[in-house]
């Protein structure tokens, strides 16, 4: 009788120990998946938006977040004056973070 309990207290503690090892691998698992799905990815696009304001140049072409064309006509620190229109007489200031796409003149 106290083997067959012994036994079966061995048993117990093998399979919570094979359970604890799987839903620890799972948790490796789905910490993986969004590391390479969501994380990383989105420090790919940081890095990328950073190299291309860090870039920007008096002269550039550039589409702002809400979809207007203009040049670049001065740059400070956080700021640029952007011209908009063919008038010349339209310059906004804005922040960096607004432009999302930068087009080197030829």
């Amino acid at each position: 009788m106290i083997r067959l309990f012994a036994a079966a207290t061995a048993d117990a503690a093998g399979s919570s120990t094979a359970s604890l090892i799987s839903m620890l691998i799972s948790f490796v698992i789905l910490g993986l998946f969004f590391y390479f799905m969501i994380i990383r990815p989105q420090k790919k696009e940081q890095k990328r938006t950073s190299a291309m304001l860090s870039s920007l140049e008096v002269g550039d072409s550039v589409l702002t977040s809400s979809g207007f064309y203009g040049t670049v006509i001065d740059i400070a620190d956080d700021t640029v004056i952007v011209e908009f229109g063919s008038n010349k007489n339209c310059r906004i200031p804005m922040q960096k973070s607004a432009i999302a796409q930068v087009e080197k003149p030829e």
